[in-house]
């Protein structure tokens, strides 16, 4: 095996173990709210989001996978976009890691999408970024958490009317099995958008490498990409599996105290918005949807109920994230062609 062969598969190997960082740096998006109010202990709620995490490539098209794929104009040719990717693979784990040491739950999409950037501005310059996919993209900083805040709002309001002649424990009982299917509703959705990522770092491995042409369409009946899709998929499941308590206890109890009924609600609205995105193509934040959905969830009963000094803290992380795992990927693609 030369070199080359052994890099590219080292490259695809460090894709997977993002992955894996991934599912458990973003576990608590998915069993946050089912924690917090206590319907499922936390190793029971992991293996619930685990498994819908898994099955949701039966559910979605691989078109978020194709915006990552494209972040980047990749020169099959020149075996030196094989140290773009890589390193911006790099970038994104290291920021993840540390952002998860500090239990701030920001997006492993922001981290990824930064890193690729980074690594590409480093090579040659902003002709090689597709910035027109990046800024799709960045308009969704913003607007998944608002999308997010919106329906958990309507939807919180709305079973408040539905359910006002129900006494409090009917409805309790009620949103506690109704919160089942609400987290695997969200996980669904999270395993949706998040695995596609690395699929689409993958594709762009091999386009570098010169084994795919760039117009490959990933799919399930192709068995030259079910593999792709396959091992994203397990390599989330797994992540979310090992868990992360540190930020499930940012999202789940410290942003506002939540119900049954809150936490059906925010997942619900949070499911919504991710299935929407992920039928649009688009790399959205999981971390921004569900905060936004807590916070929508939480205002509801008034403005004084969230606390926005945790909510400030976060907001401030998904700003930096993007321009810190740029910062991090141009580094090691410095120090790889320095080596190389």
């Amino acid at each position: 095996m030369d070199w080359f062969v052994a890099l590219v598969i080292f490259a695809i190997i460090l894709a997977l173990v993002f992955d894996v960082i991934n599912g458990f740096h973003d576990a608590a998006n998915s069993i946050a709210t089912i924690v917090a109010t206590r319907v499922l202990s936390p190793k029971w709620a992991v293996w619930w989001a685990a498994f819908f995490n898994f099955i949701a490539m039966f559910v979605f098209p691989a078109k978020v996978a194709g915006t990552i794929s494209k972040i980047v104009i990749i020169d099959s040719h020149d075996p030196i976009f094989i140290y773009v990717v890589l390193s911006g693979l790099l970038g994104a784990i290291i920021w993840n890691l540390i952002t998860w040491w500090l239990g701030l739950p920001t997006s492993s999409s922001h981290a990824l999408i930064g890193g690729l950037v980074g690594a590409g501005l480093a090579y040659q310059g902003l002709d090689i970024v597709r910035w027109e996919k990046v800024w799709k993209t960045v308009e969704f900083i913003p607007l998944a958490p608002i999308i997010g805040m919106v329906f958990g709002t309507i939807l919180m309001i709305s079973v408040y009317w539905i359910f006002r002649k129900w006494r409090p424990a009917q409805v309790d009982a009620l949103f506690r099995r109704g919160q089942l299917f609400s987290a695997a509703m969200y996980s669904i959705g999270h395993g949706g958008n998040d695995a596609q990522k690395t699929m689409g770092v993958i594709v762009a491995l091999l386009v570098a490498a010169g084994w795919f042409s760039p117009d490959v369409q990933l799919s399930m009946t192709d068995m030259s990409t079910m593999w792709i899709i396959l091992s994203c998929h397990v390599a989330m499941a797994i992540g979310t599996a090992m868990g992360g308590w540190r930020i499930v206890k940012t999202m789940g109890m410290k942003i506002t105290e939540l119900k049954p009924v809150g936490g059906f609600c925010a997942e619900t609205a949070g499911a919504a918005t991710l299935f929407f995105v992920t039928h649009l193509g688009i790399p959205v934040s999981t971390t921004h949807t569900i905060t936004g959905s807590i916070v929508g969830v939480g205002a509801t009963t008034g403005l004084s109920a969230v606390k926005w000094g945790i909510a400030g803290r976060i907001i401030w992380a998904w700003i930096i994230t993007i321009p810190f795992a740029a910062i991090v990927a141009a580094l090691s693609f410095y120090a790889m062609a320095a080596l190389h």
